[in-house]
């Protein structure tokens, strides 16, 4: 059995993943800024895994060079890191003129930089192993522009791209990269990002966080270079292949418009 990294791991898709890789009796490094969740998780997770070994880091992973920081700490407690689950990120809505320039560039550090930067730090050892496994979390929202999301949906297109470049980069390598594009999600996410009066939550299918999360870990394990979560999303992203960009643009502003203005953390 192999250790795994998650960011995120105290909500969400991040605590499922969590759950995933303890039930086949993996190893866990969870990562998130909130210490008492991430202590509370560990100790059940423990408690229902007795056999497996649970590391908790408290890191805002938001911050410039936080994932050198990180990647320090795991240096530091000798662990390898097998498998690398880049699920820590979050979203805003609203105009992108009104919104917090300060929250929408730590927005691209958390879901663009930092993501990159594990990624670098982690692969290195992950090839000389011939051995291991990344997942990143896009979204189906990096198919398209996001008006009124328009930070959020470009940070996720440069997701779904990197992703989709780097496996096959890695081909050969007994290395893989996946990326996982879920649609809408029930998790914190649509409350901490003020979507949840968005057209996007109200009529388009939400999936729950464990059942995502375990489609993603399944494509993960199975080497795919995308994983896109339900028939209806997977049926969006082709749709998008034929209707014309001004058209798209007006479905997804429509869809985020009734989102009220804010940011998440």
């Amino acid at each position: 059995m192999g250790v795994a990294l998650v960011t995120g791991a105290s909500a969400g898709l991040g605590l499922e993943f969590s759950k995933l890789f303890a039930a086949d009796g993996h190893s866990l490094i969870l990562v998130a800024r909130r210490k008492d969740r991430l202590e509370g998780i560990a100790a059940e997770l423990q408690k229902n895994f007795p056999k497996i070994h649970i590391t908790t880091i408290e890191e805002d992973l938001g911050l410039p060079g936080s994932g050198r920081t990180l990647f320090n700490k795991v240096r530091a407690l000798n662990l390898g890191v097998d498998y690398l689950v880049n699920n820590a990120g979050f979203g805003s809505s609203g105009s992108f003129a009104d919104l917090p320039l300060a929250k929408e560039l730590q927005m691209i550090d958390l879901n663009v930089r930092t993501l990159v930067e594990l990624t670098h730090l982690f692969l290195p050892e992950m090839i000389q192993r011939k051995s291991g496994k990344i997942l990143n979390v896009g979204s189906t929202a990096g198919f398209q522009p996001g008006p009124y999301m328009s930070v959020y949906y470009a940070s996720k297109a440069f997701v779904n791209s990197f992703s989709l470049g780097l496996h096959e980069e890695l081909r050969g390598t007994g290395v893989t990269c996946t990326a996982l594009a879920p649609g809408a999600t029930a998790t914190e996410f649509a409350q901490n990002a003020n979507a949840e009066e968005s057209l996007l939550f109200k009529i388009f299918p939400v999936a729950s966080s464990a059942e995502v999360a375990a489609y993603g870990y399944k494509k993960m394990f199975q080497g795919k270079d995308l994983a896109i979560h339900g028939f209806s999303n997977s049926f969006a992203v082709q749709l998008l292949r034929v209707l014309p960009g001004c058209v798209i643009r007006k479905i997804t502003a429509r869809a985020n418009s009734k989102s009220k203005a804010g940011t998440s953390a």
